[in-house]
């Protein structure tokens, strides 16, 4: 979601000024205290008045954002699902090569009903390439020339490891000719880099 903001907040006796930010799972305030409050405790969450009020399982907070409150409320209210931070749409041809995590099958099969698992599938809108280890990068050549010209391959690796991170990826999209353009935390062990064919050579 990405909001951030300065603003007061008020936590049961406590008041501070600080930075409130909006991110994909959480609500982060940073001030004379630090509050996280994961999307997936809130209980329910109002905006009135300029003021946003959160409650969940370890109290309530009040933050003062003005115009922003009802903002703030409608995307704690509704987050977006993975699926839709990965950009994939009904209807489009999704291949999926080592990546296996169950919950995604099943919001992947939910959007769309032309998914492939296991193979890389010629004509892909989206590709999702997991990875373990540097020479799984090379699959990334097989992936472009398979994927359509405006498509996207997402490289998902193990989140905390030197030896394979976000500068690897990086380096080997340029080998292959793509660039990257989007970073999202796929689940909690694992990140995701999107890679595309820069507009200038579709």
């Amino acid at each position: 979601m990405g909001l951030e903001t300065r603003c007061t907040v008020r936590f049961g006796r406590k008041t501070s000024e600080g930075k409130a930010l909006l991110e994909t799972t959480e609500v982060i305030f940073r001030g004379d205290f630090k509050l996280v409050i994961p999307l997936r405790d809130v209980r329910t969450v109002r905006a009135a008045n300029g003021r946003l009020e959160i409650a969940w399982p370890d109290g309530r907070a009040v933050f003062e954002l003005g115009d922003a409150a009802a903002k703030w409320a409608a995307k704690i209210a509704n987050p977006r699902t993975r699926i839709d931070k990965l950009g994939v749409k009904r209807g489009q041809r999704v291949s999926v090569v080592g990546v296996s995590e169950p919950e995604f099958t099943a919001e992947l099969n939910a959007r769309t009903a032309h998914a492939r698992f296991g193979r890389i599938a010629r004509g892909s809108n989206a590709i999702f390439l997991g990875v373990t280890a540097l020479r799984d990068l090379a699959r990334l050549g097989a992936a472009v020339l398979a994927m359509e010209r405006d498509g996207a391959v997402w490289v998902v690796w193990p989140k905390g490891r030197r030896a394979l991170n976000e500068d690897h990826v990086r380096a080997a999209a340029i080998a292959a000719g793509l660039v990257d353009v989007k970073v999202v935390a796929f689940s909690p062990a694992l990140s995701a880099l999107k890679l595309v064919i820069p507009v200038a050579k579709r």
